[in-house]
Formats: C-alpha cells, sequence, structure tokens
C-alpha cells in the first residue's frame, strides 16, 4: 500500500529536525507526506521539506477527524503534548476509521519522553530498564509517580497502547532523552533539557546539582534521534512489522552520563562566558532551589524534575530491530558541552 504521512510538532526542536532530515533519508516509496501547521508561515516552511501543510486544531476531535479520514492518513509521527492523551485519542479513532475503509494496517507514534522511565515518574532505577523488556508495559502499569504532571505522562503513555489496540492501530511510543546539539529545523533550534541547565545557572550564576550521589540519564545527539525516527518509518512503509503495541518501546539514546559530568562540562563553558561566576559544582539548597525556580519559570519543587533525577532506561530495540546506530558516542555531549552552549545563549528564548 501507499501511505499519507502526517507530521505533527514539525516547528518544535525533533520535529523540525525531523522534517529537515527527510527528503536525504530515501525512505520507501509513500504517497503524500503532510505537516500540521499553526500558521500561514508555518504552510510555507514545511513546503520546503516536500510537506502539504494542514493547517487543523490537533486539539477538536471533529477537526482531527476530517484531516485523517478526508486525506486517508495511515501514518501519524506525534510530537506533541505527551502529557495529555486528548490529541492522541482523537487520532487514533479518526485512524481507525481510515483503516476500516481502506482494509489497510495504520500506525500512530507517540513521543514521550525519558523522563517517564525515570525516578521522576515511579520507574525502578536499581538496574538497566531495557526498552525491548517484556515487562516494560506491566512496569509503566504498576508505576506511580512522586509527581502528577509524571503520573500524567504515564498514563498517556498507557492510554496510547490502550486504546490503540482497542481500535486496531499499530503504536508506538518513542522515547527522547537528553538531546542535544543544533536543531535542523525551520523555527525552534535548541533543545529543553540543556537549555534547562542553562537557564538554572544563569538565574544564580553558579552549576548546582540537585541530587545525592552521581544519579545518570541516557543521552543523544538530535542527529542520531531523528535517525530513529526515520529508521522506524523505514520499517513501517516497507510493511516489516517493526514491534508495536505493549512491545512497541523505542528510546533514542546512545548511552548515559553522569548529571556531574554534564554540570561540570557546561558550567566550565558557562564560566568561560562569564554566565557563572566560576566552573565549581555545589549542591543545592532550598534557597538555592528557589532563585533556580526563577530563572526556570517553575515552582522549586519542579526544580530538580527539568535539571537532575536518575534513569537507567537503555536503548536496545533500535539497534536490533530498526538497524540503528549512534553517529555519537554518549560522551561526545561532554566534549560538545561548549559548542552547546555557545548556541544555546546566541538563540536564547526565554
Amino acid at each position: 500500500m501507499s501511505h499519507n504521512i502526517l507530521v505533527t510538532g514539525g516547528s518544535g526542536y525533533l520535529g523540525g529536525s525531523l522534517l529537515a532530515r527527510w527528503n536525504e533519508a530515501k525512505l520507501p516509496a509513500y504517497n503524500k507526506l503532510f505537516a500540521l501547521v499553526r500558521t500561514p508561515k508555518q504552510a510555507e516552511a514545511v513546503k520546503q521539506y516536500g510537506a502539504e501543510p494542514l493547517a487543523f486544531n490537533a486539539f477538536d476531535e471533529a477537526e482531527v477527524r476530517t484531516a485523517v479520514v478526508d486525506n486517508n492518513i495511515t501514518v501519524v509521527y506525534h510530537l506533541i503534548a505527551p502529557r495529555s492523551h486528548e490529541s492522541q485519542s482523537y487520532f487514533i479513532k479518526a485512524m481507525a476509521e481510515v483503516k476500516k475503509q481502506t482494509g489497510h494496517d495504520v500506525h500512530f507514534l507517540h513521543t514521550t519522553g525519558a523522563k517517564i522511565f525515570s525516578s521522576h515518574a515511579g520507574a525502578p532505577t536499581d538496574e538497566p530498564l531495557l526498552d525491548s523488556d517484556p515487562k516494560l508495559y506491566e512496569i509503566q502499569k504498576a508505576q506511580q509517580a512522586p509527581l502528577q504532571p509524571m503520573q500524567e505522562a504515564v498514563d498517556t503513555n498507557n492510554f496510547v497502547i490502550d486504546e490503540a489496540e482497542k481500535y486496531g492501530v499499530r503504536s508506538y511510543v518513542f522515547a527522547p532523552c537528553i538531546v542535544y546539539g543544533e536543531g535542523e529545523g525551520f523555527s525552534n533550534r535548541i533543545s529543553i533539557q540543556t537549555v534547562a541547565i542553562v537557564r538554572a545557572a544563569e538565574a544564580v550564576k553558579r552549576m548546582y546539582r540537585v541530587d545525592t550521589g552521581r544519579p545518570t540519564w541516557p543521552v543523544c545527539h538530535v542527529r542520531d534521534n531523528t535517525n530513529m525516527y526515520l529508521e522506524l518509518m523505514r520499517k513501517i512503509l516497507a510493511g516489516e512489522n517493526p514491534s508495536y503495541g505493549q512491545n512497541g518501546y523505542y528510546l533514542a539514546a546512545s548511552g548515559s552520563v553522569a548529571w556531574d559530568d554534564l554540570y561540570a562540562a557546561m558550567g566550565a563553558a558557562l564560566a568561560k562566558r562569564d554566565v557563572v561566576a566560576d566552573s565549581a559544582i555545589t549542591t543545592a539548597n532550598g534557597q538555592d532551589l528557589e532563585a533556580m525556580a526563577k530563572g526556570l519559570g517553575c515552582p522549586a519543587g519542579l526544580v530538580p524534575l527539568m535539571i537532575g533525577g536518575t534513569c537507567t532506561f537503555t536503548a536496545d530495540r533500535g539497534s536490533k530491530e530498526l538497524g540503528w546506530k549512534p553517529l555519537y558516542k554518549p560522551e561526545h555531549i561532554l566534549e560538545y558541552a561548549d559548542a552547546e552552549v555557545d548556541f544555546i545563549l546566541h538563540n536564547k528564548n526565554w
């Protein structure tokens, strides 16, 4: 069959980078690529990638149904709103209609985050948690997150899998981690996680750690993250049946680094530019967290959620099933920290 594909979130860091690399990926044949847009400027921008712009409200059930059914969309890459399942629900139901009308399999990818498989979300962290673990669905179902926003995101992962199964839609839960590197899209070109470290440090003129011990977190260059999106799409378009549903978790990560090492590398770059007083790292107290919270625009209790925590989520499925190989080793984020900080400071959006 010849698929019609829709990508949402094309103006974002990850979605924009995906669209920018789309044509050079030489994917198997498909009918049309659509991109969700909100403005005429975005509509013009996505055309440069060969995408046809579709303007509709992704949080309005009738508009989603019309866009999906009228255009016979059979593959959706959903790169927006990872916490709420409202939009996802509308897409899944609409895609079920397309499947009924065409008799062809339909595919829905939900973009979540490694944070939903971390200490912040009640995931086990005492050993590696593989994205290919056959018990991962049951683990997610049992997670009790200490913070409500994280529980909502866990529930959304579970909802997507359950709802898609109910409607006969193949679902994929794609988890970016700490993604870094210069974005390649037409709009937002800076990350979220590394930006948060810079914002917090800038607000207090110092680099603080927010955890005890030496916790680690998975990392991935934006190009490698894009490549995993594309390799999964390649398998879908080729009809090679990549794992889906309760076995359809995909983490894009080259490995993990310690937060302390990341703080040190970025702190040195910030000190060199006089953004922080020096490159020393100290442990934040309550007063420090309050000051950092102002820089991040969040309550003090959420600062550790933004720039800390333990995540042992480990990429396995991408290499084994998709043939995905990262171009950059995990330590590259430390070597690249100076360039990352420089690019963030020159593209500040706060």
